[in-house]
C-alpha cells in the first residue's frame, strides 16, 4: 500500500448539545461532510458524544465497544473505506475509560488507546475525569495502518513529554491526538521535536495539521468545522550542514514528485515524497542525504570514543566529503 494518505480532522468548534445523541448526530454530519473528500482516516474530537453533559452518570454516559456511537461511525467507515477515529467514553470490564476506537476501512474495530492520563477532577487528586480509569498497560499505544504507523494521544497527555519521547522510539510516523481544548504551541514543538506529523482534533479551539517541522500546514476556524492535507508517513528530516545543497538537488532531480520544505532558523530540511513509487530510501541513495536523527548519532559515537580517551574512529556518511556549509 502507498504511504500517501489524505488526512481530514474535524472540529466540534463549541456546539454542544443537551444529549448524547445530538452530540452524535452533530459528528456524524460532519463525518458525512468530510467524507466527501475522499480521505484516508478522519479524526473527531475527544469524547464528543458526552461533551458538556455533567447531569447524568458518567457510567450511564459511557458506551459499550461496540455501541451506538462505534456503530454509527463504522457505517461511514465502511461505506467509504476509510479509517476513523472515534473518541468516546467506554464501559469496559467494570471500569470506565476515556477512549480512541480506530475503526478500520472495513468499519472493524482495529485498535483502542485509553487515555493513559486522564486530569484530576478532585482538589485531592483522587479522582479523574468524575471517575475515568488511567490506561494501562505498556506505554502509549502506537498502530500499524495500512499507510503506516500511528500513535493516539488524548487531551491532557499533552502534559508529559515521556509519553511523546516513547512514541517517537517507538517510530509512529503520525499521532492523532483528540481533545476537549486547543492544545496551542506545545504540539509544535512536539511535532518538531521528535519530527512526527501531529493532527490535533479538537472540542473547541482550532483543530490542525502540524508538519514534522512543527509547522501548522491547515487548521480549522469558526467557520469551517474540518481541514484535510495529503501526508506521506515516508518523510525524512535532515540537517542543513553538509546538506544546503540537497532542496534544490531534490526538486531538480524529481520535479513535481517531492515536497521540500526548509526551516533556516532551525537548519532542518523535510523532504516529503508526493509520488507513491518514490521513497525516502531512494531518495537518501541518490541524493546522499541522512537523517538530522543518524547526524546526531554520529556525533554521540564520537563523542563517546573522546570520552573513553580514544580517537573518533572516521564514519563514512552519505554525504561523502561534501563541504559543511555550502552549497557545492
Amino acid at each position: 500500500m502507498s504511504t500517501l494518505a489524505r488526512i481530514v480532522t474535524t472540529c466540534q468548534n463549541g456546539r454542544f448539545f443537551p444529549t448524547v445523541e445530538r452530540n452524535r448526530e452533530h459528528m456524524m454530519a460532519i463525518l458525512d461532510r468530510a467524507m466527501l473528500h475522499k480521505p484516508d482516516l478522519v479524526v473527531l474530537p475527544e469524547a464528543f458524544p458526552t461533551a458538556s453533559i455533567r447531569d447524568i452518570p458518567l457510567e450511564e454516559r459511557a458506551e459499550p465497544l461496540p455501541g451506538p456511537t462505534t456503530d454509527a461511525a463504522a457505517r461511514r467507515a465502511r461505506a467509504n473505506r476509510c479509517y476513523v477515529i472515534c473518541p468516546l467514553k467506554t464501559r469496559r470490564d467494570g471500569r470506565v475509560w476515556n477512549s480512541s476506537v480506530i475503526l478500520d476501512r472495513a468499519g472493524q474495530i482495529g485498535g483502542v488507546y485509553d487515555k493513559i492520563h486522564p486530569v484530576t477532577s478532585t482538589h485531592d487528586y483522587t479522582v479523574f475525569e468524575s471517575g475515568v480509569a488511567p490506561g494501562a498497560g505498556a506505554g502509549p499505544a502506537v498502530f500499524d495502518l495500512d499507510f503506516g504507523r500511528v500513535a493516539l494521544q488524548i487531551c491532557f497527555d499533552a502534559g508529559f513529554p515521556e509519553t511523546w519521547e516513547e512514541i517517537a522510539r517507538r517510530d509512529a510516523r503520525v499521532v492523532f491526538w483528540s481533545s476537549a481544548y486547543d492544545g496551542g504551541f506545545h504540539l509544535q514543538v512536539y511535532a518538531f521535536y521528535h519530527h512526527v506529523h501531529v493532527v490535533s482534533s479538537v472540542r473547541q479551539g482550532k483543530s490542525r495539521i502540524i508538519d514534522p517541522l512543527g509547522r501548522i500546514q491547515c487548521e480549522t476556524n469558526p467557520h469551517v468545522d474540518f481541514v484535510g492535507r495529503s501526508i506521506n508517513t515516508d518523510f525524512l528530516v535532515s540537517h542543513c550542514d553538509f546538506n544546503h545543497a540537497i532542496p534544490r538537488r531534490a526538486l531538480d532531480a524529481y520535479p513535481g514528485r517531492v515536497d521540500v520544505r526548509i526551516d533556516g532558523e532551525s537548519n532542518r530540511i523535510l523532504i516529503e515524497p508526493l509520488d507513491p513509487t518514490l521513497t525516502i530510501a531512494q531518495i537518501q541513495n541518490e541524493l546522499g542525504v541522512e537523517s538530522n536523527g543518524q547526524y546526531h548519532q554520529r556525533h554521540r559515537e564520537a563523542y563517546a570514543c573522546m570520552g573513553r580517551g580514544k580517537t573518533p574512529t572516521p564514519q563514512r556518511a552519505r554525504h561523502g566529503d561534501r563541504a559543511m556549509h555550502t552549497m557545492g
